[in-house]
């Protein structure tokens, strides 16, 4: 099995934990996978039926002063537009995997995978016309499948392209977010929005149901290309430049003191800044202005991106 390594996912009990639940379906989940872009042997049932997941449609947000859960160093999803702060914890997201939300007129969705440690946020429109987001329960190199409700196109969230379906090949448009601490995103922001522990579902959002996943080695699905260069959990910014992939291990931006430059094939100049107590990275252009990046596992980036040029400190 070319560069794979997996473990016996223990993740099919999972499916017991995601209410409601319904009865499992065929292997496929009911989607319709003839003439996909991606193998369909690679193409696997995560444990969980269509929707086992619930994702988030329109939810509850609370101002910063009113959350008292969260810890200082909890995880956050976060991003600001239109003059508008917003922060998704990711104990929350973990059980969710989708928000579908809104800032004013504008349609976005906000995505993470437990398994890649990938959060992205997306503009929900294509063609014009806004779609709505489900958890397919399926995955395709170890990364979650989003599904339109519209169409039932599935699309695969680090590739941001339908994959199958009636909007197979379509793209997302990717927005900036941030994959940073609780203590730093409020310190920045402190009249944040903050998605809202009332969801609607009964759900304890205090336990990790992937605990223990992001220190083991090994994986729970298989994925296409494995590098050996870093750990396969080692968190690792992603970043795409006039088509071409770069991957930066958040231990040789540290190592680099925190900020470096890099020029895409147009000579442009970009800077990629690290911050070590909130272990956080994101990328500006020459101007300040924050590109969409992604903070996700080596392992899930390489896996799709094998030929990303990788960078190391001097």
């Amino acid at each position: 099995m070319r560069g794979r390594i997996w473990i016996i996912p223990v993740i099919v009990l999972l499916a017991f934990l995601f209410q409601p639940m319904g009865l499992w379906s065929r292997e496929d989940n009911g989607f319709d996978l003839q003439g996909a872009l991606i193998p369909r042997a690679e193409i696997h049932h995560g444990g969980p039926p269509r929707d086992g997941i619930p994702a988030l449609v329109d939810p509850k947000f609370v101002r910063a002063r009113a959350v008292t859960w969260l810890k200082p160093d909890d995880r956050i999803l976060a991003l600001q537009l239109d003059g508008v702060a917003k922060a998704y914890p990711i104990a929350i997201l973990n059980w969710h995997e989708i928000v579908n939300d809104r800032i004013g007129e504008r349609r976005l969705v906000v995505t993470y995978c437990p398994l890649c440690g990938s959060g992205m946020a997306f503009d929900a429109r294509v063609d014009g016309a806004p779609l709505e987001f489900g958890v397919s329960g399926l995955l395709y190199n170890s990364d979650v499948l989003l599904y339109d409700r519209r169409t039932e196109s599935l699309w695969s969230q680090l590739l941001r392209q339908a994959v199958s379906g009636p909007l197979k090949g379509h793209r997302l448009r990717m927005l900036p977010l941030q994959h940073t601490s609780w203590r730093q995103w409020r310190k920045a922001h402190p009249h944040t929005l903050v998605l809202s522990a009332d969801t609607g579902y009964d759900r304890d959002y205090r336990r990790d149901p992937y605990a223990g996943y992001a220190d083991a080695k090994g994986l729970y699905f298989p994925v296409d290309h494995l590098d050996p260069r870093y750990p396969p959990k080692q968190p690792t910014l992603g970043l795409e430049l006039d088509g071409v992939f770069w991957a930066y291990p958040l231990v040789e931006l540290e190592k680099a003191g925190g900020m470096v430059q890099v020029k895409d094939a147009q000579g442009r100049s970009y800077r990629v800044s690290y911050d070590a107590d909130s272990q956080s990275a994101w990328v500006e252009d020459a101007q300040g202005k924050r590109l969409p990046s992604v903070i996700g596992y080596w392992f899930a980036w390489m896996a799709f991106h094998p030929d990303s040029r990788v960078y190391t400190a001097p």
